[in-house]
C-alpha cells in the first residue's frame, strides 16, 4: 500500500473539471482505490478549496468540497510540530511559496510515497520524507 498526497488542485480538478484533467485524476482516484493505496491531503487544501464557494456566497459549492475531502479513503493531515520543523526547513529557499511548503512539509513528515501537483516547479523538488514528486501530468494513473 502507498501513501499518495494530492495537493489542492487535484480535489479542484475533480470536483469542477469535466475535461482531460478531471478525467485525468479521476483515473487516478480509481487507481488508488483499486490498489488500496492511501490518499493524503492536508487541511490547508480544505482550506484552500473553500475560497471561491465561500466568497462568492455559494455554500451548497462548499459543502461539495467539505463532503469530498471527509469522505472515507480521504485523510486529512494537519500542519503539526513536526512537519513545523520541515516546513522551516523548506522555506530556506524563499522561492517556494508558504503554501506550497506547508503542503510538501505535511506529506514529508507523514512519509509520503508520491506527491501528485499539478505545479511544475514542485515537480523538481527533492523533499526528504517523499519518496516522488510529479506533475499530474507524468503521474501514473
Amino acid at each position: 500500500m502507498s501513501r499518495i498526497f494530492f495537493d489542492t488542485n487535484l480535489f479542484i480538478y475533480l470536483l469542477e473539471d469535466r475535461g482531460e484533467r478531471g478525467a485525468r485524476v479521476n483515473g487516478i482516484v480509481e487507481r488508488i482505490s483499486e490498489r488500496r493505496d492511501e490518499l493524503l491531503t492536508s487541511t490547508l487544501t480544505l482550506a484552500e478549496v473553500l475560497v471561491k464557494p465561500l466568497s462568492v456566497g455559494d455554500n451548497d459549492w462548499a459543502d461539495r468540497y467539505e463532503k469530498l475531502l471527509n469522505t472515507p479513503g480521504v485523510v486529512m493531515l494537519t500542519f503539526d510540530r513536526p512537519a513545523a520543523r520541515i516546513y522551516a526547513l523548506l522555506r530556506r529557499d524563499r522561492t517556494l511559496a508558504p503554501p506550497d511548503a506547508i503542503q510538501l512539509a505535511c506529506a514529508a513528515s507523514a512519509r509520503c510515497d508520491l506527491f501528485i501537483t499539478n505545479d511544475e516547479r514542485l515537480s523538481r523538488r527533492t523533499v526528504p520524507g517523499i519518496q516522488f514528486i510529479t506533475s499530474l501530468e507524468r503521474a501514473p494513473v
